[in-house]
């Protein structure tokens, strides 16, 4: 297998076309590929389409950017610094952007096939509730299940009788996205990948996935990174490109390396309840700045300071939170 090769960050990005089915590593406003995201809507990317575990602040951003024609999840927020995604609501109302809704385990499960290489897995998950009204199968009702798509199934599910036991249970579809854009702690230079904390779904993203674009915290030697093989969660054949941009998460946190940056994605879910005050945003934070390196410049060194993490800890000691 070739070595994963290295780039920078828009030149990675532009190998995304429009149109193409993305997933994304992380949770909520853990370790998501923000600076990713950014250049993302920097090049003007249209007619995506999001399929991913749980949604948060970096595919809010996208979808009220415009970048966004079809997005399948479970629940997208920024968890208590703005509690629902104001733009992919307001997108949906104006009919823009196609919502197909699971519950939790269902898009888990159609990630755990995809990465098994199984055409479906089976589950109980949410069987008697309207996640299975045909009167809610979106895809369906835009007339997008026509097999024309490869990416996108003949059926949201089927109910089927158990062979074994009795009863019924859903079988769930593959997901199979095209690209997958992880960030990480650290990368060896031939693609091996190590998470610290947390893992979230990030291996069955990636290994779900056609294509995946790496972004971390720091490119390593592989003489290195194999020296504690269990702490390594992605073997270097599974990657197709690696980039090294730190910070690349902000405001999103990155255990280990800094916090979540809260009062950023507050401001962020404030700005952007209106279209308007999203188009103020998006020009003031990434139109507006030529790259990565200048949008952490206007953050600034005092607070990227304040957010790192201390690494006796794993958290930052210096940043304030909340009292009792």
């Amino acid at each position: 297998m070739a070595k994963p090769v290295r780039m920078n960050l828009k030149e990675a990005v532009a190998q995304i076309p429009d149109g193409a089915m993305l997933t994304f590593s992380g949770f909520t406003i853990w370790r998501r590929p923000m600076a990713a995201v950014y250049e993302m809507i920097r090049q003007g990317k249209k007619n995506l389409h999001l399929v991913e575990v749980n949604g948060g602040t970096h595919s809010d951003l996208l979808i009220g950017a415009g970048c966004v024609k079809i997005w399948e999840s479970c629940w997208i927020g920024h968890e208590l610094f703005g509690k629902i995604g104001a733009n992919l609501a307001r997108r949906a109302e104006a009919g823009e952007v196609i919502i197909e809704d699971y519950s939790h385990v269902q898009i888990l499960y159609r990630m755990a096939a995809g990465s098994m290489g199984l055409p479906y897995l089976p589950t109980y998950a949410s069987m008697g509730t309207d996640m299975l009204n045909p009167a809610y199968d979106h895809l369906k009702i835009a007339g997008l299940r026509d097999g024309s798509n490869p990416k996108i199934p003949k059926k949201k599910y089927e109910i089927v009788s158990d062979p074994f036991y009795g009863g019924e249970l859903l079988h769930m579809p593959a997901a199979n996205p095209d690209w997958c854009i992880a960030h990480v702690q650290m990368v060896g230079e031939e693609g091996t990948v190590r998470v610290d904390g947390q893992l979230y779904s990030d291996s069955e993203a990636i290994k779900a996935s056609d294509n995946v674009i790496i972004v971390a915290e720091q490119v390593v030697s592989e003489d290195y990174i194999r020296r504690e093989p269990t702490r390594n969660l992605i073997a270097g054949h599974q990657v197709s490109c690696i980039v090294e941009q730190p910070w690349g998460a902000h405001p999103t946190g990155c255990f280990g390396c800094y916090e979540t940056d809260g009062t950023f994605i507050q401001n962020f879910f404030k700005s952007t309840r209106t279209q308007e005050g999203l188009d103020a945003w998006v020009k003031e934070w990434i139109h507006d700045i030529p790259d990565y390196e200048t949008y952490l410049e206007r953050i600034g060194i005092t607070r990227l300071e304040q957010l790192r993490a201390n690494p006796a800890f794993g958290y930052s000691t210096t940043i304030k939170r909340g009292t009792r």
